[in-house]
């Protein structure tokens, strides 16, 4: 019974996580055409290779700085959950 129980709790994790990736997904590729497009009309052609670069540089700076956050907050709720253990 446990291990049923076990195998359910981890599939709807899975899947939920799954879900979520998906939603990310989308939002990425919205804001991938947003960027595109703020590039494009600062700097004329979204073909330019320096609009290209400033595209890239800016894409790279927010994923660091999401990555840095979320991980950030993450370690910071696991260690509020073993705290209350």
């Amino acid at each position: 019974m446990a291990r049923a129980k076990s195998f359910r709790l981890q599939f709807l994790e899975s899947l939920s996580a799954l879900i979520i990736s998906a939603f990310g997904l989308v939002a990425a590729l919205a804001w991938n055409e947003t960027i595109k497009q703020a590039v494009a009309a600062i700097f004329g052609s979204e073909d330019d290779l320096f609009g290209l670069f400033v595209y890239a540089l800016l894409v790279t700076i927010l994923a660091v700085a999401a990555t840095m956050i979320i991980t950030w907050a993450s370690n910071r709720a696991k260690a509020s959950i073993e705290e209350r253990e």
